[in-house]
């Protein structure tokens, strides 16, 4: 890939950096230039909307914005949450998730199952805020309820390499935090496909749900934050996973406690 003049190449030390400039989003600016250099050059494949859509940079103290479709590709870790919705059968205590399909016209994972509300963060919203908005546009969930009752319980990491099933660059990593809510919804609550990502919701039993994960029908990252869901719940415990502690340092979990959605603070 031809480099802009904007970065300077280490080859030796295999680094890249980009020198200071004036202005305040010289960095950003740099990214940019050279992802538009690398697809007029047709040097990766980068569609249009994961172009437009921008990403902020965590971890610095200042402002830099790289473009969904550039983060894997300059090793930029990305973040987004995943939120389990369930319902308690009044009678019996029996917990039920809300499953969706994805749309058959998602770039992708197009048909897998998955979280009930998923998605990445914008560069101007924090996770709660990413949690709200995602909750009324996948599954019409209404947000004042959501801002009261959806809970924040932790986060999960990983690290995927891209395949024909994800969009963007094949074989490169995508690495990414996930920040972990869960809403115990009432029974006249239920998630309704707005936005067109989703083509239905399902209400799965546990055992419905572990034989859906056992068989892969679960997008990646949905299927991570089920099973962190499934050991928090207590159905994945000592008693028949003896590979608990295993399982539970292979999904990077970190558990924050409960804490109601109110009281998590702005990042």
């Amino acid at each position: 890939m031809p480099w802009t003049s904007k970065f300077k190449i280490d080859h030796y030390s295999k680094t890249i950096d980009i020198p200071y400039a004036p202005g305040e989003d010289f960095e950003s600016q740099a990214i940019a230039e050279q992802l538009d250099v690398a697809r007029t050059k047709g040097c990766f494949a980068m569609s249009k909307k994961l172009e437009e859509e921008l990403y902020r940079v965590l971890g610095i103290n200042r402002t830099v914005l790289v473009p969904r479709g550039g983060s894997a590709l300059f090793g930029i870790q990305t973040f987004g949450v995943q939120m389990t919705g369930y319902v308690r059968d009044e009678k019996t205590g029996e917990m039920k998730i809300w499953v969706p399909k994805r749309s058959a016209t998602r770039m992708a994972h197009p048909g897998k199952m998955d979280n009930t509300v998923g998605g990445g963060a914008t560069a101007d919203e924090d996770h709660f805020d990413c949690m709200l908005r995602e909750a009324k546009e996948e599954a019409s969930l209404p947000e004042k309820w959501m801002r009261e009752n959806a809970k924040i319980v932790g986060t999960i990491s990983y690290f995927f390499v891209r395949d024909a099933r994800a969009a963007g660059e094949l074989g490169f990593l995508d690495r990414s935090m996930q920040f972990i809510y869960d809403v115990e919804l009432p029974s006249y609550i239920v998630p309704k496909p707005l936005d067109g990502e989703v083509e239905e919701f399902y209400l799965w039993t546990i055992d419905q749900t572990v034989e859906a994960l056992k068989v892969g029908q679960f997008k990646y990252n949905s299927a991570v934050t089920l099973i962190d869901f499934l050991i928090r719940h207590d159905y994945i415990s000592i008693r028949n996973e003896p590979e608990l502690e295993t399982l539970i340092s292979l999904i990077g979990r970190r558990h924050h406690g409960i804490a109601t959605a109110k009281q998590v603070p702005p990042m």
